[in-house]
């Protein structure tokens, strides 16, 4: 996933298989930092659990905070958050274009369509790599 792009890629190796249009958090420039920073985070992750009753069409949960973060959350007093999934439109959202503009508090959004097929092609123990 590339955040300045505003794309996320569905990889096998090398090759792209899919890609889809992301939405981010609300302040999304730089690594999340702490809970409520409306960052999304940057590095390397996995999908750790699914939701299909998700206050959202359906979630991805990824791994964060990763230790590192954690770390970094715990040296400045911080809490690192958490929560951070790869969803769909929220639940009562009718529309059937996404919300546009950076609007999560730190996840990555995609369209109902697209989160569907990701749910499809996509198990627990995936990585994502998230770029600035």
């Amino acid at each position: 996933m590339k955040k300045a792009e505003r794309r996320l890629y569905l990889m096998r190796g090398d090759q792209r298989l899919r890609s889809y249009p992301i939405a981010l958090g609300f302040s999304p420039k730089g690594h999340k930092r702490r809970e409520g920073d409306g960052r999304t985070p940057e590095g390397r992750y996995v999908i750790d659990w699914k939701n299909s009753a998700s206050r959202f069409r359906k979630s991805l949960h990824l791994s964060y905070p990763n230790p590192a973060d954690a770390r970094r959350a715990a040296f400045r007093h911080q809490a690192p958050g958490g929560m951070i999934m790869i969803h769909g439109q929220p639940s009562g959202h009718r529309d059937a274009q996404p919300i546009e503009g950076d609007w999560t508090l730190g996840c990555i959004a995609v369209s109902n369509p697209a989160i569907e097929e990701i749910w499809s092609l996509t198990s627990t123990g995936v990585p994502i790599e998230i770029l600035p």
